[in-house]
């Protein structure tokens, strides 16, 4: 476990992502207003302890602000098998009709919890099922091949619903793994604030599974004093996967194989980086979410598609300036790319200073303002 107080280690294998954390400052509730949270500026060798709402006077005008506009669909849906085993699943991704057996828009992409696992060809039976007011799933294969991580399921509504409608229906919203107040989801009494609050308030193209938590922190009065100070904003879209939160398991970074997600760069936005760079101006990505479409995007010249890249300290930025993210879980990914970006011993000093002076941590917790390292990390 790396000691946050030395700083000055060279990040190479997963260890050196490791630090201890207080169970107590995992945040399990949002702030009581989105720009009320506190923002690290982690730009200088000394950070700043900022509140968020400060966040257009840290900017300079002629910047342009690049946020995620996914929104989280309620993807998290229980149900039990046809000899009662009680089944839950996390639907990852609803499959294009030209993608789906024979054409049918019905099919989906899901992680599944149950103690013993159906043979494909079963039905499941979800949220009561269609005698009972929800739907069945019938197991077609793995996904996204036979030895595949995932699930693949064709969705039978009483109604021929979509896949859409029947998370929305009957679905729950996923959140994550360390928001345990969650565990018993259906009846969980926060679920209405949730509903809200986990949503970002630019939330369009539905799809993910995981909020970009970065841009939680954005309200109507942070946008307007953007605004006023001459700072673009642009949109990209990821939809997060639930891989976000599984674990690095191999200790040689090389070896680990990172989860895929779609995206896409509208051509609004490529007409818009291109007038920032012509201004001068610095490119802001609000999230890791946005840093990885954004360096996909620089690295494939695809402006839409399936991306798994995987950013880690050596990593060659071309596009993002400045980074606007959340506090992340030791050994992450997400850790390691936060480090690529600003330098390992820089953003250890950072959460050393977080930790001791109380930051909230991860999905509901507190932001930090990055600036791109030009030296190696």
């Amino acid at each position: 476990m790396t000691d946050l107080s030395s700083g000055a280690q060279r990040a190479h294998t997963l260890s050196d992502f490791d630090f201890s954390l207080p169970p107590e400052l995992i945040a399990q509730h949002p702030a009581a207003e989105r720009s009320a949270s506190r923002l690290l500026d982690g730009r200088a060798i000394e950070p700043a302890d900022r509140i968020f709402r400060d966040l257009p006077g840290l900017l300079r005008a002629g910047d342009l602000l690049v946020f995620n506009d996914t929104r989280v669909v309620k993807a998290r849906i229980f149900g039990e098998k046809a000899s009662g085993g009680k089944l839950e699943l996390l639907i990852e991704r609803v499959l294009p009709a030209e993608a789906a057996t024979g054409g049918a828009a019905n099919e989906v992409v899901a992680h599944m919890k149950v103690s013993k696992k159906p043979l494909p060809g079963s039905t499941v039976h979800m949220a009561g099922g269609r005698d009972g007011g929800g739907f069945d799933a019938t197991l077609l294969s793995r996904w996204p091949n036979e030895d595949g991580p995932l699930f693949r399921f064709a969705l039978h509504g009483p109604a021929g619903e979509s896949p859409w409608e029947l998370m929305e229906r009957h679905g729950h919203l996923p959140l994550p793994p360390y928001i345990e107040r969650q565990q018993n989801a259906g009846h969980d009494p926060d679920e209405a604030e949730d509903t809200q609050r986990y949503q970002t308030v630019f939330a369009r193209n539905p799809g993910a599974v995981a909020a970009p938590t970065a841009a939680l922190h954005f309200d109507e009065g942070v946008l307007a004093g953007l605004a006023a100070r001459g700072i673009e904003r642009a949109s990209v879209t990821l939809h997060v996967g639930a891989g976000t939160f599984q674990p690095v398991k191999t200790e040689k970074l090389s070896e680990h194989q990172m989860h895929s997600e779609w995206y896409e760069v509208p051509l609004a936005t490529l007409a818009a980086l291109e007038r920032c760079r012509q201004r001068g101006g610095r490119v802001v990505a609000v999230g890791t979410t946005t840093v990885r479409t954004l360096e996909s995007w620089a690295r494939s010249g695809q402006a839409s598609g399936d991306t798994s890249i995987f950013i880690t300290p050596g990593f060659g930025f071309k596009v993002v300036d400045v980074l606007i993210t959340n506090f992340h879980l030791p050994k992450s990914t997400l850790m390691m790319l936060v480090s690529a970006f600003a330098g390992y011993a820089h953003v250890m000093g950072l959460y050393r200073h977080a930790i001791a002076q109380k930051y909230r941590f991860f999905s509901y917790g507190d932001a930090m303002l990055l600036e791109r390292t030009r030296s190696t990390p």
